[in-house]
């Protein structure tokens, strides 16, 4: 080999593993290390219990939100529904002047006790309870219907306790029972379309028998 091929060489291989250095530093500065992210609409009451469920290849599928994963249970449920009604955000106000993570109304909170909106709003322990005391209010106004419809189906649709509380938190208890007894035939739909029936089939089958029916459920701040 004459001195001008070997120089060749030489360079050739140098700038072989030049380019791979190059290449491995390149695709290193593309990954950065894993930060945890505080999920702004995920609350948990400390009288609360979380039972984690491996979610099958089909609900995999049908996650659109990153949230913790959590079955059927009570927080599964109420998370569920925040998603649903406001994608979680404890201050959002919506075209009609409902308010929170939950969605609520004025008149709706001032039967729980809540009557300064302003603080609701700021404060998402008092936005959780109020849910959980609808919820009661709720339980005891359909515990006839509960027992006589539970496992039935309706228009298509299995009736479930979960699966009529979150629809009388869209229209109140009164519209549930007209569903029920009109077998489907009458229903509440709200100003942006959604019904009692989507309510009643896309949350039922959670985990509410922590919920405590109570026809005179209020919020109670510590």
């Amino acid at each position: 080999m004459t001195a001008n091929e070997e120089n060749n060489f030489m360079l050739k291989k140098w700038t072989y593993f030049l380019g791979l250095v190059l290449l491995i530093t390149l695709i290193s500065s593309g990954f950065k290390a894993f930060e945890p992210e505080k999920l702004e609409g995920f609350h948990v009451e400390n009288d609360e219990e979380i039972t984690y469920v491996v979610p099958t290849k089909e609900e995999t599928e049908k996650v659109y939100f990153n949230f913790p994963y959590t079955g059927k249970s009570y927080v599964g449920f109420k998370q569920a529904v925040a998603i649903k009604e406001s994608l979680g955000l404890y201050r959002l106000v919506n075209t009609f002047g409902y308010m929170g993570k939950y969605q609520f109304g004025k008149s709706t909170l001032r039967t729980l006790g809540v009557y300064n909106t302003n603080e609701f709003l700021k404060n998402p322990e008092l936005q959780e309870k109020a849910f959980k005391a609808l919820l009661s209010k709720n339980k005891w106004e359909l515990r006839k219907e509960i027992r006589r419809y539970e496992g039935r189906i309706i228009d298509g649709v299995r009736i479930t306790e979960s699966g009529l509380l979150a629809a009388a938190h869209l229209g109140g208890a009164g519209s549930v029972k007209i569903f029920l007894r009109s077998n489907g035939q009458s229903g509440f739909t709200d100003g942006f379309g959604t019904s009692l029936k989507s309510y009643i089939r896309k949350f039922g089958g959670y985990d509410t028998s922590n919920i405590v029916a109570n026809a005179n459920a209020k919020v109670k701040m510590e």
